[in-house]
């Protein structure tokens, strides 16, 4: 069925579903430049401030687990209107947190917007047929979610600037009025099979958990946004204590990333379709690890300057968006009555490794470290992503010659 602009009763528009995923991003990414900022703010030490990244991720990891059953139980749209309200409602409380303590527990409760990205992907599943050409629409997706992280952290920057940190959570509670806006007027219910129960939902679990490809897809997804989640959580440290750059600045550069991730997306969204799911997932994987090692390069030459840290990361960028859309694409098609809950739990083994690696990031790294022991973290991931991706792959191999 055709598309049809704030007409609930056809599929919703891309656009709905680009804000709707590129919520919890915008989450994420707006108020990095400002981590500096935050620890003086509060006066506590950066790694409290860097803290506000993994427990972000982690809460979105475990809400997921909840967000992909109860979809399939009570409907995606139902569950989007609640998320978006909790997530619009502790973005505004952020802004008066008299502590880092209570600030911690507003990004808990902003971490409803995963229901975005989670949800996201299940409606492209709901309302299409075949991996491929999930693959290819979750792609542009993205490509167009991507243009968040590119301009997140510029205005991030730019607001911290002009006027502190809080700006930075009154424009993404913003963003969220409009998203959940868009999702009251656009988007009509696409799950039309429900569960019966919300706990045979969840016993379903173990039917993915016995798949191998099931765990292949969702450990490529989670090892590939592992090496990004940790430039996340190390990235502004690097730049604001080895590089000497200014917030702005740190935003202007983070565009390179941004720009590579959504040109991975677009290239998703163009060749999935004809390449296939498993080989784009290779070549990005392959990309990834190539940028890392560049940047290690660079900096091991001498070669001390913000483009040894972003421009390579810019690669990573490029294999993240060629990878992730079809990872995901696959956990969700592994049972397509399961597409919500393939989604929920991927995308808690997927934050759950981000969380990981971001709290990786922030401990190896200490004034005078230097930019090797992040580098060494987002290598060790981005290669165990590749093995994950040669792992799908074989299992494929396998299934197709048994």
């Amino acid at each position: 069925m055709q598309a049809r602009w704030l007409d609930r009763s056809t599929p919703p528009h891309i656009l709905t579903l680009v804000v709707m995923a590129a919520t919890s991003a915008l989450a994420m990414n707006i108020f990095l430049p400002s981590l500096p900022g935050i620890a003086s703010y509060f006066d506590t030490e950066y790694r409290m401030a860097q803290l506000l990244v993994p427990v972000f991720l982690t809460a979105m990891a475990a809400l997921q687990m909840v967000i992909g059953p109860m979809s399939d139980r009570f409907g995606r749209r139902p569950i989007l209107l609640v998320s978006y309200t909790i997530f619009i409602a502790s973005t505004v409380a952020s802004v008066y947190a008299p502590t880092i303590e209570i600030l911690l527990v507003c990004r808990v409760f902003q971490s409803f917007a995963a229901a975005g990205m989670v949800l996201a992907r299940a409606v492209v599943r709901d309302t299409v047929d075949h991996i491929d050409d999930a693959a290819s629409r979750i792609g542009y997706v993205t490509m167009g979610m991507s243009l968040v992280p590119m301009v997140a952290p510029t205005i991030g920057g730019f607001l911290d600037e002009l006027h502190g940190w809080q700006a930075t959570f009154w424009f993404t509670a913003g963003f969220g009025s409009l998203a959940l806006a868009l999702i009251y007027f656009d988007l009509g219910e696409t799950n039309y099979n429900p569960s019966p129960t919300m706990l045979s939902q969840v016993r379903n679990y173990p039917e993915l958990l016995r798949s191998r490809r099931f765990w292949g897809y969702a450990l490529t997804a989670g090892f590939t946004s592992g090496a990004f989640f940790a430039f996340l959580g190390g990235g502004p440290y690097i730049a604001t204590e080895f590089l000497d750059l200014s917030p702005s600045t740190y935003g202007i550069y983070f565009g390179l990333v941004a720009f590579g991730y959504m040109g991975g997306n677009f290239l998703s969204g163009r060749y999935s379709r004809l390449v296939g799911a498993n080989r784009m997932m290779l070549a990005g994987s392959f990309i990834a690890v190539l940028g890392i090692c560049v940047s290690i390069a660079m900096f091991a030459v001498g070669i001390i300057h913000a483009a040894s840290l972003f421009m390579p990361a810019a690669l990573i960028g490029i294999g993240n968006g060629m990878t992730l859309p079809n990872a995901n694409a696959g956990m969700v098609s592994i049972r397509p009555h399961l597409a919500g809950s393939a989604s929920g739990l991927g995308g808690t083994l997927q934050m759950g490794s981000g969380a990981l690696m971001a709290v990786i990031a922030a401990a190896v790294l200490y004034p005078g470290s230097g930019p090797n022991p992040l580098l060494i973290v987002m290598l060790v991931s981005a290669g165990m992503g590749l093995l994950s991706t040669l792992y799908v792959i074989y299992v494929d191999w396998t299934m197709r010659g048994a």
